[in-house]
């Protein structure tokens, strides 16, 4: 498993995953390769299964077991539980105190893992730790947008009250605090941004790389998932929480509802611009 003569100097450490039907058994492959292509290597993988999975995503399941054994740890759903429950039932299975994040048709930059494991050894007192994203469709060679987010923890608490203020698939956070903030929820479209809310309110100290450590697959199908007045309905629930919790004042809560509405209520084509021009760099 070790690519480097220099890992035993370095925390031991989980990837989460929730894996549901709808993945690409292409872009689990991605996912994967990258995982094993990283200067430092994880201890473990815990893929939780929301759900049966089809074919072609059990089959590549099992040739990573088979190349590599003792790695991939299951928590098993019998149906879809939606991403919330899934993380939650995973975040207690992972072996280790710290966990990193992953999305299962994403791809790390090789040396993310090392980056973030040197933030945690270099400060005890961190909890959570994340970074930019370049956004790609289906090249990293071809990266249609960049999303920049907050760097030190008064930016991220500030930021938090009004958009979020991680991109999830970047943070590797300490299992004990994510716990100790009431772990993940049933929170459709927002889980991840409720959990840093919880987090922050909890006293959890955050910072941001200030560099681009995953490569995230989108395009027009995601930015479709991102409209339409469901998505705004959930939405607005997540924001009013954030709210309610007492992070955001009533005028952030508003000033959210406002411009997601409009975002949300566009034309797909409409949408696309804004979310490259004006929510990404």
């Amino acid at each position: 498993m070790c690519k480097n003569d220099n890992i035993d100097h370095y925390p031991k450490f989980s990837v989460l995953m929730s894996l549901y039907y709808k993945e690409k058994p292409t872009n689990l492959r991605e996912c994967f390769d990258s995982l094993l292509n990283q200067s430092v290597l994880a201890n473990e993988w815990v893929i939780v299964k929301d759900g049966p999975l089809n074919d072609g995503l059990e089959d590549i399941l099992k040739e990573y077991e088979v190349h590599y054994p003792n790695l991939i740890k299951y928590v098993e759903f019998k149906s879809n539980q939606g991403l919330g429950l899934a993380l939650r039932a995973g975040v207690p299975a992972c072996s280790h105190e710290l966990i990193a994040r992953m999305d299962t048709d994403d791809i790390c930059r090789k040396d993310r893992f090392e980056i973030q494991l040197k933030e945690f050894i270099n400060d005890e007192a961190l909890d959570i730790c994340g970074s930019h994203i370049k956004e790609f469709d289906t090249d990293t060679d071809n990266i249609c947008a960049k999303r920049k987010v907050p760097l030190t923890n008064d930016e991220i608490v500030n930021y938090q009250k009004r958009r979020s203020a991680y991109n999830h698939m970047t943070v590797m956070f300490k299992k004990s605090s994510v716990l100790k903030s009431g772990n993940y929820e049933h929170a459709p479209l927002m889980e991840d941004d409720m959990l840093w809310t919880r987090m922050i309110i909890a006293g959890c100290k955050g910072k941001n790389i200030d560099d681009y450590l995953v490569f995230v697959r989108t395009g027009l199908s995601m930015i479709s998932r991102r409209g339409g007045w469901s998505y705004f309905k959930k939405y607005s629930q997540s924001r009013k929480k954030v709210y309610q919790l007492g992070l955001a004042s009533y005028r952030d809560y508003l000033f959210t509802l406002i411009v997601q509405f409009i975002v949300a209520l566009t034309p797909k084509k409409i949408r696309q611009l804004i979310f490259i021009k004006a929510l990404r760099s």
